[in-house]
């Protein structure tokens, strides 16, 4: 059962329910637990692929790659909390990587590690930096607990509220919230201003945590430069369409790169 937060209420319930977040440092809105969002994760994690067509890393190069490049982002995003001391942010984390056969050019990550990379990008990313490039980015927004703020906001932008008795998976209107902010039903263009924000720091870290990992990031320049002449190609891509201007990611991306550099340590 739900109940509906009058304006006034939800006005206080925004000042109150903030966390600052341990490596941006921004404050977040937090009004659901990452227990729960991990939980119904899993649940809407199963769903999509008993539905979906997984390759499996078994005679797959691909999908092997996949897994390869996900499990090394994982260690190195493991490494970098651990050494800002916030390992427990992290412990309940069960990372998977899975290669879906899909033309769509996109990937996600839903919160605990659950990543999922379509078929229909890796043309794009053409190799393995790049596709460490875009795991880092998706995997950033997990860590970052940006899907959680989203989808505090949406709950505030509809006046609901969870009861304490009922866990967010068997709540239908809060299941449809968060299939709006994660994984394939991710509605893309919601809360604009925030998810510019977010993006930002998913290029940020996304690209320390790739370098981390032992994939160059200057490879960030040239996999956005193909993503861009493919939008202006097709007019539209999932993986896009809620990113900052190509012009200004490709700008700030130059900006950071020496930063990222420090962390770069080339595979062996």
């Amino acid at each position: 059962m739900k109940r509906t937060i009058p304006a006034f209420f939800a006005a206080i319930l925004l000042n109150l329910s903030c966390a600052k977040n341990g490596i941006t440092g921004r404050s977040q809105l937090s009004l659901v637990s990452e227990k729960e969002l991990e939980t119904t994760a899993v649940n809407q994690y199963q769903s999509f692929l008993s539905t979906s067509k997984v390759v499996s890393s078994t005679g797959s190069k691909d999908a092997e790659m996949v897994k390869r490049v996900g499990t090394r982002i994982a260690s190195a995003i493991t490494a970098y909390y651990n050494s800002k001391g916030l390992s427990s942010a992290l412990k309940d984390y069960q990372w998977e990587f899975n290669l879906v056969d899909n033309k769509e050019v996109n990937a996600w990550c839903m919160p605990g590690g659950k990543v999922v990379v379509y078929t229909g990008i890796l043309p794009v990313t053409q190799n393995e930096a790049a596709l460490a490039i875009v795991l880092g980015h998706e995997i950033t927004h997990a860590v970052a607990g940006h899907g959680r703020e989203r989808m505090s906001q949406a709950m505030v932008a509809q006046g609901i509220q969870l009861a304490g008795n009922i866990a967010l998976y068997n709540d239908p209107q809060a299941v449809n919230i968060f299939n709006s902010v994660y994984g394939p039903g991710a509605q893309v263009g919601v809360l604009l201003p925030n998810s510019r924000k977010q993006e930002l720091e998913a290029d940020h870290y996304g690209l320390i945590f790739a370098a981390m990992a032992g994939y160059n990031p200057e490879e960030a320049i040239p996999f956005w430069q193909r993503m861009a002449k493919l939008s202006g190609a097709t007019g539209s891509s999932a993986f896009l369409s809620d990113h900052p201007s190509d012009e200004d990611r490709i700008k700030k991306l130059q900006e950071l790169m020496p930063e990222a550099l420090k962390y770069y340590q080339p595979a062996r």
